[in-house]
C-alpha cells in the first residue's frame, strides 16, 4: 500500500537571530571600546572633540554589530547596513589612534615589533588583561641604548603602548568584520531577505492545505 506523500516542511518565517555576544567581531569591538574609554580618559583632553569622537566611534562599533544581529531576523539588508556602519566606525577610530601617535611624535609599531608580538601572544580578551600587559612592558629594561628606539622592548610612554595595542585590536576587529560582511552578502544574495521568506512561507502553507 502506497504511503501518504510527505508534505513540505514550512520554512520558518523568523529565523534564528541575535546571538551577537558570541561573535568574535563583537567581542573584539567591545574590548576596543573598553580600552578606548580608558585611553581617552587618561591621554586625551576630556573637553576636546577628539575625546568624544573616539569614544563614540568605539561605541558605534559594538552597538551596530549588536543591532545588525538583531535586525537579521526580518531584514538582511539592514543587517548588512549596520555591520558596515560598525566597520566604518572602527576604521575612523583606527585613524584617530594613528593621528594621536603621529601628532605627538610617538611610534606606530611595525607588525614585528617585539612588544607588539608579545601583546598578540597574550590574546587579551579583557581590559584588565591589556592593563597587565602594559604594566609588564613598562617594567622591562630597555635594550642596549645603541639599538634604535623602535626596536626596544620598552617604549617611551604608556600612551604609546596602549595606542599600539588598540590598533592591533582594531586590525583584528576590522578583519573579522570584513569576513562577516562577505558572509552576510553571500547569504543575502543566495537566500534573500524577509520578503522572500514570506513568499516561500505562504506558498508552502497553500501547498500543505491542498
Amino acid at each position: 500500500m502506497a504511503g501518504n506523500p510527505k508534505k513540505p516542511v514550512v520554512e520558518k518565517l523568523i529565523p534564528p537571530h541575535g546571538g551577537y555576544r558570541k561573535l568574535k567581531s563583537f567581542q573584539m569591538a567591545q574590548l576596543v571600546y573598553d580600552v578606548t574609554v580608558r585611553f581617552c580618559n587618561l591621554y586625551v583632553n576630556p573637553r576636546s572633540r577628539t575625546h568624544d569622537q573616539m569614544v563614540q566611534a568605539a561605541r558605534s562599533g559594538t552597538q551596530n554589530i549588536a543591532e545588525g544581529s538583531q535586525a537579521s531576523a526580518t531584514s538582511k539588508k539592514t543587517e548588512l547596513k549596520l555591520t558596515n556602519v560598525a566597520r566604518a566606525s572602527l576604521e575612523e577610530l583606527r585613524l584617530d589612534y594613528e593621528d594621536f601617535l603621529r601628532q605627538r611624535g610617538l611610534l606606530q609599531w611595525p607588525p614585528d615589533h617585539p612588544a607588539l608580538l608579545c601583546f598578540k601572544a597574550k590574546r587579551c580578551t579583557t581590559l584588565e588583561q591589556v592593563r597587565n600587559w602594559v604594566k609588564e612592558e613598562r617594567t622591562r629594561q630597555p635594550r642596549n641604548p645603541s639599538v634604535p628606539v623602535r626596536d626596544r622592548l620598552c617604549p617611551s610612554t604608556s600612551a604609546e603602548l596602549v595606542a599600539n595595542a588598540a590598533l592591533s585590536l582594531l586590525n583584528l576587529a576590522c578583519y573579522l568584520l570584513d569576513r562577516q560582511l562577505a558572509a552576510q552578502e553571500k547569504v543575502f544574495l543566495e537566500e534573500g531577505g524577509f520578503t522572500e521568506r514570506l513568499y516561500h512561507a505562504r506558498t508552502q502553507r497553500r501547498i500543505n492545505r491542498t
